[in-house]
């Protein structure tokens, strides 16, 4: 028999879930957009983005797709300061390759630490999402201005509200490849979306993660003044998968890509493969990314045009750093990089 609770425990119950909460508003993402706009002619050129990147991915433009940038983006001077370089590579090399700007604003966390620029713009472990929304708007359209198209792994589907329309490719990480929610998402992006394989370097996950996406979803959300809505999605089909390696196995080898193909073109998916050539491919030493980017795209050459797209890590400085008070400009604060100087080398060498 339940003994009821008297009026102190259930009291101090009350107090205790309570104290296990805090909320702060935020602006709704129509309040920050009408903060910060991308005029038309800004988000026409984003559409044409993303229409280049869909046509690479269908075997339909013969370029090659290359995402890089920064693992992270923690400094939005240095992030700037890569975009323009990267920016006049990207035009000497645009007969070859479409680059796209990685504007990762969301960092993964296996356990904890350092959540990204959109959470904890000053990284003084509090959080501060307002700020955060603000300065990532703003980071999202000055790169954009520039003409680069831009990449981000969304984590949050709230995020994708906020700053979704300044991006012209979206990647899901491997943590959340097997997440309903984020499936749901993809669902009603209008842009094309990487899967990577799961932590464990398997691609199953990924392959029904692409085949919930490409179907209709309703699903609970927020409208952009700020409402709890039903959301209805049409479904994407413009989704890939993205091999990482896992747990310290590697899969940008021709036998690992050949499997691949085989397996997607059997779950009548896109066979379209970009290689990831940091994380658990590199094991984590940012310098191997060179010698794997050489080795696939001699696998394209070779005749394998299922390999539409690379994806590398870089910035200014090579390696990375942990934070702290006498910072190394234009070097990573989470995962290691290639240097400006290893990467306009590599792109001008494929």
């Amino acid at each position: 028999m339940n003994m009821p609770l008297n009026t102190d425990t259930l009291e101090r119950a009350v107090a205790e879930a309570a104290g296990h909460r805090q909320e702060l508003a935020l602006p709704t993402p129509a309040e920050l957009k009408g903060r910060f706009p991308a005029d038309d002619a800004l988000l026409a050129e984003i559409a044409g983005h993303r229409q280049a990147i869909r046509s690479i991915l269908r075997g339909e433009d013969p370029r090659t797709l290359i995402v890089l940038g920064p693992c992270s983006i923690h400094d939005e001077v240095a992030a700037l300061d890569y975009a323009h370089r990267l920016k006049a590579l990207s035009d000497e090399v645009s007969d070859r390759y479409l680059l796209v700007m990685r504007a990762y604003l969301e960092k993964p966390r296996t356990t904890v630490g350092w959540k990204g620029l959109l959470y904890d713009p000053e990284r003084t472990g509090r959080g501060d999402l307002h700020q955060g929304l603000v300065r990532s708007r703003r980071l999202l359209l000055a790169l954009a201005s520039l003409g680069l198209p831009l990449a981000t792994e969304a984590l949050s589907p709230f995020a994708m509200d906020y700053l979704g329309d300044l991006v012209s490719w979206t990647a899901i990480g491997a943590r959340t490849t097997e997440s309903q929610v984020h499936r749901e998402m993809v669902s009603g992006l209008p842009m094309p979306v990487g899967f990577k394989n799961g932590t464990d370097g398997g691609i199953e996950v990924a392959i029904n993660a692409m085949k919930s996406a490409a179907h209709p979803h309703h699903h609970m959300g927020v409208s952009a003044t700020g409402l709890p809505v039903m959301v209805s999605t049409r479904g994407n089909r413009d989704t890939h998968l993205v091999l990482r390696g896992g747990r310290g196995l590697t899969n940008y080898d021709a036998a690992s890509i050949a499997a691949a193909v085989r397996r997607l073109a059997e779950a009548g998916l896109s066979t379209a493969v970009m290689v990831d050539c940091s994380h658990d491919n590199a094991r984590k030493q940012a310098e191997r990314q060179v010698e794997i980017a050489r080795e696939v795209m001699a696998q394209q050459r070779a005749g394998n045009d299922h390999i539409r797209a690379l994806m590398l890590e870089s910035f200014l400085v090579p390696g990375r750093q942990d934070d702290g008070d006498d910072l190394i400009y234009g070097c990573s604060l989470t995962d290691p990089c290639l240097g400006w100087e290893q990467t306009e080398a590599l792109i001008r060498s494929l």
